[in-house]
Parts: C-alpha cells; structure tokens; sequence
C-alpha cells in the first residue's frame, strides 16, 4: 500500500459506536450516573505495598507528580509499581488548559534550587530504570525552565547512570534556544505532546498551538537523528476520527517514533466536558493506520497517558 493509499484508507466509524454523550451537562451527569459510563472506563484498585512506599517516598523529597496533580487515572497503578512521573519547577502552571487540572498561575514561585538532587535521590531509591520528567509550562522565566531540567538530568545520571530520561516538556513558546539546552544534555526520550486535533485545539490548549508543536517536534527530530521523539493526543473532546487520522498523519511527518492516543476525562468540573466515549475498538483502528503509515510505536487505549508504561515502551524501542 503506497503512502497516499494509506493516507486516504479512512474507514468510517458509525455514531452509534462513539456512544456520544448528551449536550447538556445537566443530561450528561445523569446519564453517567443511570450507568452510561462504558465498561472500559472502569478500574479496579490495585493492591500492594509498593503503592504505599511510592507515596511514603514522594512525601519524603517533597516532590510534586502529574500523577497527582491532572488527577491521572492510572496513579494508583503506577505506584503499586513504584513508578511516578516527576513534575518539575513547582506545581503551579503559567497556562489555564482546558483539560488539565493543574493550578493556574501568573507568577508562580521561582524553581527550587534543591528539586533537582529531590528527583534524583527518588530515582535512586525507586530504582528507576527509566525515568519520566514532566514540568509545569512557565512562561514568567525567560528560558522556560530548560535550565532547570538540564540541572535535573545532571543530577539523576550523577547517581543513576544507566537510568533513561525520558523529558515531557512544553513548547518554551517557541524558544528554539530553550529546546536546544534541553537536548544537548541528551535525553534519550524527548516528549512534547500535540493533545488534540487541529480543530478543538484554540478551545483545549492555552497559549499552546497546534502548529507551533509541529515545529518543535519537527526541530527536535532534525536535531537529532538517534532521539526517540514522541506526542500523544486525547480522544473524547468532540473530535472526528478524520481528525484523528489528520493529526497521526502530522505527527508521523514531523518525526514522531511514538504517538500515544488516551480517552480524556473530565478532571473537574471546571475543565471541558467529555462528548463522547471512544470505544477500545476504534482506538484499535487509529493503532492499526498509524502503524501502517510507519509509526514505530503506536500506543492507543482508553487509559494510555503520555507517560504510562513509557518503560516498556522505552524498551521496546531498544530492542528494536
């Protein structure tokens, strides 16, 4: 099958199938609560002391998680399994998002100077072999915080130095000299996630725009032939699965190795609403057409998150 071939195989998903959600919030609460909430979008709690030795261990360096602050779904799973993904510089955000729960502000504190050796004696202690660094966007600094990941990655490899880093970072507003800090120091997953489709993207993200990520994820692959580079992209918002098979399209052309596709999910009231539940069969199909395009690795599922088991799919790039 010729690439134009693929790009046009777009088979259509059937209404029905999306099991779409009433408009009204009033009507959409109801319908959640007389049992609408699809089956794939019910978790059991995980058991174990690992869960517990996570938290004991995050409480101890006082550090912040994504996990924690997004409200993740899948946080209490990832500690039983004594993993977590680090939120750097603080854990208020310069962005208002429409997804994320993240506290919103201005002018948050300056980073603390003692984050870094915090992150690196958790990685230690965990024994992390590979290690997800998310951050907060804050654009009151004038490199974005690069320099504070930098000093991140120094530290962890200082005492852990067969740990891989894997960053998830924000776009620097597009600051190319920000984005060259962070990948001199060599990280060996550079992650900058698109999160919707070009579309909804003025409604979802703030500040952030579809095609300025492009750019980034476009430099960073340019930047660096050997880098794993990678986007994830939520599903539930209102989108169509044309869209969909636009933005793998986008990401597969800028240079992404891995896209991963994750069901939103209301994280507050305050935060957008989900329009429809997405099936696991048409996660499926969006694997199935990015894998044909010539994604390496597509990792698609109602519960996928950026980060969620980026260590096995770390490995399987290795292997690779």
């Amino acid at each position: 099958m010729t690439e134009e071939e693929i790009f046009d195989h777009r088979p259509k998903v059937q209404r029905r199938a999306l099991n779409v959600l009433p408009d009204n919030p009033e009507e959409r609460e109801g319908a959640v609560r007389l049992g609408r909430f699809p089956s794939w979008l019910h978790r059991k709690i995980p058991e174990g002391g690992s869960l517990f030795q996570t938290t004991s261990l995050l409480e101890k360096y006082r550090l912040n998680t994504v996990c924690e602050e997004a409200k993740c779904p899948n946080r209490l799973e990832c500690y039983s399994k004594k993993t977590a993904t680090f939120l750097a510089l603080g854990k208020e955000c310069t962005r208002n998002c429409g997804f994320c729960d993240i506290d919103f502000d201005k002018t948050p504190k300056a980073p603390e100077e003692d984050e870094p050796l915090r992150i690196a004696g958790s990685v230690r202690e965990l024994g992390l072999k590979h290690v997800v660094i998310t951050m907060v966007a804050r654009d009151d600094l004038e490199d974005g915080g690069a320099s504070h990941l930098v000093k991140i990655m120094q530290e962890v490899r200082s005492v852990s130095p067969e740990v891989t880093i894997e960053l998830l970072t924000s776009d620097f507003q597009g600051n190319f000299s920000s984005i060259d800090q962070v990948l001199e120091e060599k990280p060996d997953v550079f992650n900058h996630n698109i999160e919707t489709v070009r579309a909804l993207s003025p409604r979802v993200r703030h500040k952030a725009n579809y095609d300025r990520t492009l750019q980034v994820l476009t430099y960073a692959r340019a930047k660096d032939s050997s880098l794993v580079v990678k986007s994830g992209i939520m599903v539930g918002l209102g989108e169509t699965e044309d869209q969909v098979y636009e933005t793998i399209q986008d990401l597969y052309k800028a240079g992404c190795n891995v896209i991963t596709i994750g069901h939103y999910l209301q994280p507050s009231r305050r935060k957008l609403s989900v329009k429809a539940f997405i099936s696991p069969e048409q996660f499926d199909r969006y694997a199935e057409y990015g894998k044909q395009l010539g994604v390496e690795h597509m990792y698609c599922g109602p519960f996928v998150r950026s980060s969620y088991h980026a260590g096995e799919i770390q490995q399987r790039m290795v292997e690779r």
